[in-house]
């Protein structure tokens, strides 16, 4: 038995209007190729679907009994249809984006928004987490996308460049320094300075003589979140570091921004995604979407 939609269509057809002219108007056909199409079907089926007299035409008992049948048949396949549109066409779908915290509390909400307006019936998830969770969020498939900064990965990850950052020095609109249009390393005041701890100081570490780097850092103030160090530096605690995305954040506590040279020291942010996993439509537009949005970012011009 090997049914046709169009078998389908031409029986909906006949039974709703009763009157094989109708029907064939209904579906652009000639009246012999829909007569063609239900006796193909009745054939197939070894049942008469409709009782034909001169005058009049009737569903069958056994035609009456498969109506809801071919109804819902041609209801899922309408659905089928629209689905694959969809996707296609980006029109409904799910994204899950893993971001580092700071960058899910900065620049995230407002490419979420600018995304949601292009394409409104693609939901939007996103993860705050830590930089290192972002890489198992990906790893593990609980995101379909990760953001952050540049982090070791493992093979199974693909990662292409979003955009990079040097750092800026954060102090007080009354400080000694805040009159500068820009700073070296070396001009930061001893004692001074409150960092971040893991891979953000890492990093400004790893760059600088080690000379420098002692005299700078004091594991007494360093904190875990920039929120953190942003109150501390807006009470007079001292000065902290940040990187231009954060110039939001930086304005609500009223500080200042300068940049620091000799040396430049830039950081990476990427896009991470599992190697062996093909995306859906609705990735693939996020992606291009975030890759357009993160070009146009004015990321050294705070």
């Amino acid at each position: 038995m090997n049914v046709t939609l169009r078998q389908l269509n031409a029986f909906i057809a006949v039974s709703r209007h009763k009157s094989f002219t109708k029907a064939a108007d209904e579906l652009y056909l000639t009246q012999s190729s829909l007569s063609g199409l239900i006796k193909e079907m009745e054939n197939q089926l070894g049942i008469t679907l409709f009782d034909r007299t001169t005058r009049q035409l009737h569903l069958s008992e056994a035609g009456e009994r498969l109506v809801p049948y071919a109804l819902n048949v041609l209801d899922d396949m309408r659905m089928f249809t629209g689905e694959i549109h969809d996707i296609k066409d980006y029109h409904q779908g799910k994204v899950r984006i893993a971001a580092s915290q700071q960058l899910a509390a900065t620049i995230m909400p407002s490419l979420i928004k600018a995304f949601k307006q292009a394409h409104p019936d693609i939901q939007v998830s996103l993860i705050d987490c830590g930089i290192g969770e972002v890489m198992e969020r990906v790893q593990l498939i609980d995101a379909d996308i990760g953001i952050g900064p540049e982090h070791p990965f493992s093979s199974d990850i693909l990662a292409e460049t979003l955009f990079s950052s040097k750092f800026y020095l954060i102090v007080k609109p009354d400080h000694a320094l805040a009159g500068r249009s820009e700073v070296t390393w070396q001009d930061i005041p001893v004692g001074e300075l409150i960092t971040l701890q893991a891979a953000f100081a890492e990093q400004i570490r790893a760059a600088l003589p080690m000379e420098l780097t002692e005299r700078l850092f004091r594991a007494d103030y360093e904190v875990n979140f920039l929120s953190t160090a942003l109150g501390m530096t807006q009470m007079g605690l001292g000065m902290t570091l940040a990187l231009s995305y954060a110039k939001n954040w930086i304005d609500q506590h009223d500080l200042t921004m300068i940049p620091i040279k000799e040396p430049k020291i830039d950081r990476k942010f990427l896009l991470y995604q599992h190697k062996h996993r093909s995306p859906s439509a609705a990735v693939l537009a996020f992606a291009n979407f975030l890759k357009t949005y993160a070009k146009h970012w004015q990321i050294d011009t705070p």
